[in-house]
């Protein structure tokens, strides 16, 4: 079999080098800004985020106030889908936490948990969905949110319509928005 390339020494250090700073390269591409150093269309969504969040600019909006706009679109937007989702914050929490953990977001799972707990979902069902188990003692709603967002996920398609259930969650109106 023929070789492309030569592996030499120069190349050994060009790849190592490559791999042991890409990280780097990749935080700096775009830094936190300094609050300090806003400007004044910056300073204005920072003080809109905290109005809205009651905590500082954080996570993954710092680099979005690299674009203010954009970062107060992704709060707003954000704000909707969590405070008025037609599901409820309890059930949408628990969408969160699914979600998570089937797409192994870390992040979410850290911010969203402590949240979905506080709204009501019990510490078993955060336990199950933690270790990748489907929970037991859910109310009828959880478990209809529980498959219905599984199926989506994991088949990119709902085989169990949530109508076929009798729960307060398949009357409401555009529910299945929220658990897509």
């Amino acid at each position: 079999m023929r070789m492309m390339f030569r592996f030499t020494p120069v190349l050994a250090v060009l790849v190592g080098s490559m791999l042991t700073s890409g990280p780097a390269f990749a935080q700096q591409r775009l830094p936190t800004i300094p609050p300090e150093q806003y400007t004044a269309e910056q300073k204005k969504a920072a003080d809109d985020f905290m109005a809205a969040r009651k905590v500082p600019v954080f996570g993954p909006f710092e680099p979005m106030m690299h674009s203010p706009e954009v970062m107060s679109i992704a709060r707003s937007t954000g704000d909707y889908l969590r405070y008025h989702s037609a599901i409820g914050n309890t059930l949408s929490e628990l969408v969160i936490l699914i979600t998570a953990r089937e797409w192994s977001q870390d992040y979410e799972w850290f911010v969203h948990q402590p949240i979905a707990l506080k709204a009501g979902i019990s510490k078993d069902i955060t336990d199950a969905i933690a270790d990748g188990r489907r929970p037991v003692k859910m109310s009828a709603d959880e478990e209809i949110v529980y498959d219905f967002t599984l199926d989506s996920k994991r088949t990119s398609a709902c085989l169990t319509p949530p109508s076929a259930q009798p729960s307060s969650v398949s009357g409401k109106r555009e529910w299945s928005i929220w658990l897509a």
